[in-house]
């Protein structure tokens, strides 16, 4: 203090010279001055190294701190700057270090912080690298966002891109969700300037690989040869097997030597099975897999001690309408017929005795190993019922049966399993006049019938119904003979005359000459008048009447009356002339 005192007092004992030497800057401002020179240097030093916060340029960062929610960005400005965490959800692998592009927001919040922003960054540099990788063809990182329609959105440089769900894998692909939030590398394939939209594949990377190993798959394929492949996609024809890189199908008759409906009954999607190739195209661009052929034929394993007579037991695979297929080992199949399901000589359909997934048993009738054929029979586990048919249906006995059948000339009966009879037509009534079996009975029909032949070594039965109640032409005869006379109305008008009801079982047939009445004129139908049987015929069940021979034989009567009267009267009259002409003779003889 005495020394400045000291210097203070020396100065001002030189006021000139301590005018000259004083510092008016450091006076006026309270700071000393820098040197042009030196605050040059500064400021060059600055713009070197610390970033103008002014200009909205997009600059590169370093992540220097990471929180929770935050990136603490430097940038080398005056302060470190903040971008949200949410900015970065397509690299969920940033870390402390990592040199990410950010444009500055916000020069200084409330708290005096620099908000920077990675996202507007991305979008500015965005179609300058999109296009870029475009034209040269180069691999981007994508984030996957979600999915959409028909497949997903890809965050590509803060682009959101389209990802078809065909161009996500060279193989079908089922779960979408599984790609959801991972980053991918992809190939830029299309972009649509005008509607700012880009298409990018992950396949199109990994097709130039798989078609240098498809080349060298097909190069050495041959047939006959075993290969391993995984289950690519099944339809209801086959299964498609990718081969690494090459496609092969398995008709579905080369999966199992079984019967089955639909391929997934052997395989499932993404399995990994052995197959052999059966063959292939000149190009072998169509290769024929198989996975039964692999297996030892059923056939071959077949037990030796099936033999023919031996009863079998078997599910019912395949129905047609000759019979069902039944298998009764694995892939090992035999035919029943539909003959040999029922001792029935009337055929049904075989759906009628068995559905597809039954359980049967059956009998061995035919086989033949060489051929792989085997034929069974159902009905052969009964016994025959034509064994004892002439005890339990001898001719004349009377039984109810089932109405089975029809046919032009008569009707099936069926009086057990296995028991058909023929009924004709003619032997159905005793009375109508049957042009069709389907006029006077239905299928399904109960009717009672009477065997009226039996022929064991051709299998036929003729049976009757009209047989089991009495002729009524018997007692027709009589009330409706000839020369009786009925009083009914014309029923109808028909071709050459008319018909008439004598009963409800009795039509009779009026010529038309019969018709004509006493007035000359003819009858008409509905008219009502008498009638005279001039035919009946029991055996045709023909009856003729006439309406003309009532009045007609009336007029006979009187007739014949007329001409006795007139032949009694001639006769005394001559008696008379006679004895007057002997008379007269006599005297002139004398």
């Amino acid at each position: 203090m005495a020394d400045t005192q000291t210097n203070t007092e020396q100065d001002v004992k030189n006021p000139e010279e301590f005018l000259a030497n004083f510092d008016w800057h450091n006076y006026e401002e309270g700071i000393e001055r820098v040197e042009d020179d030196k605050l040059k240097e500064f400021e060059k030093l600055v713009e070197e190294n610390f970033v103008d916060t002014a200009d909205e340029e997009v600059v590169e960062g370093v992540v220097a701190h990471l929180t929770d929610r935050e990136a603490i960005i430097d940038i080398n400005a005056k302060s470190e700057g903040v971008v949200s965490l949410n900015e970065f959800r397509y690299n969920p692998n940033l870390k402390v270090g990592d040199k990410v592009e950010v444009l500055i927001d916000v020069r200084e919040d409330r708290t005096g912080q620099l908000v920077l922003s990675h996202r507007k960054a991305r979008t500015i540099k965005a179609w300058d690298r999109v296009n870029a990788a475009y034209d040269n063809g180069e691999i981007v990182n994508g984030f996957v966002k979600c999915r959409t329609k028909g497949g997903m959105i890809v965050d590509v440089f803060g682009i959101e891109a389209f990802l078809p769900g065909s161009q996500i894998d060279v193989k079908p692909i089922r779960d979408y969700d599984q790609y959801v939030s991972k980053t991918m590398e992809f190939k830029v394939v299309k972009i649509n300037h005008e509607f700012k939209n880009v298409v990018v594949s992950h396949k199109a990377l990994i097709e130039a690989d798989i078609e240098e190993q498809k080349k060298e798959i097909i190069g050495q394929l041959e047939k006959g040869q075993v290969l391993e492949g995984v289950v690519k996609n099944i339809t209801s024809y086959g299964v498609f097997i990718d081969l690494g890189g090459v496609d092969g199908l398995i008709h579905i008759t080369d999966l199992s030597w079984s019967r089955i409906n639909h391929p997934s009954e052997v395989v499932e999607l993404d399995q990994k099975l052995n197959v052999v190739i059966l063959d292939f195209d000149d190009n072998k661009s169509r290769i024929q897999l198989g996975l039964k052929q692999l297996q030892k034929h059923p056939w071959e394993a077949l037990s030796d001690d099936i033999k023919v007579g031996d009863k079998v037991k078997g599910k019912v695979v395949v129905i047609a309408d000759y019979g069902a297929f039944i298998e009764v080992a694995e892939g090992v199949e035999g035919l029943i017929h539909v003959s040999e399901m029922s001792w029935s000589t009337h055929l049904r359909s075989a759906q009628d005795f068995v559905q597809v997934g039954d359980e049967v048993e059956a009998v061995v009738l035919t086989l033949d190993r060489e051929e792989r054929k085997m034929s069974l029979g159902i009905k052969q586990l009964t016994p025959d019922p034509w064994t004892d048919i002439t005890s339990k249906y001898p001719v004349g006995s009377k039984h109810e049966g089932i109405v089975r059948n029809f046919t032009n000339f008569g009707v099936f009966v069926e009086l057990e399993e296995g028991i058909d009879g023929l009924i004709y037509i003619s032997d159905l009534s005793w009375t109508k006049k049957i042009k069709h079996p389907s006029e006077f009975v239905s299928v399904g029909d109960k009717l009672e019938v009477e065997v009226l032949e039996l022929d064991v070594e051709g299998r036929k039965l003729s049976l009757g119904h009209k047989q089991t109640t009495e002729n009524p032409w018997d007692k027709y005869e009589t009330e409706f003979g000839v020369g009786t006379v009925h009083t009914t109305e014309v029923s109808e008008i028909v071709d050459k005359g008319a018909t008439i009801n004598l009963n409800e079982d009795i039509v009779a047939f009026v010529p038309s000459r019969h018709l004509e009445k006493e007035d000359g004129k003819k009858l008409k139908k509905g008219e009502t008048a008498q009638f005279k049987v001039i035919e009946f015929n029991k055996e045709f069940k023909r009856v003729v009447a006439s309406h003309t021979a009532i009045f007609k034989e009336q007029e006979e009567k009187n007739v014949k009356s007329a001409t006795n009267t007139n032949v009694e009267k001639t006769t005394l009259g001559d008696l008379d002339a006679l004895a007057e002409l002997k008379e007269k003779m006599d005297k002139e003889n004398k």
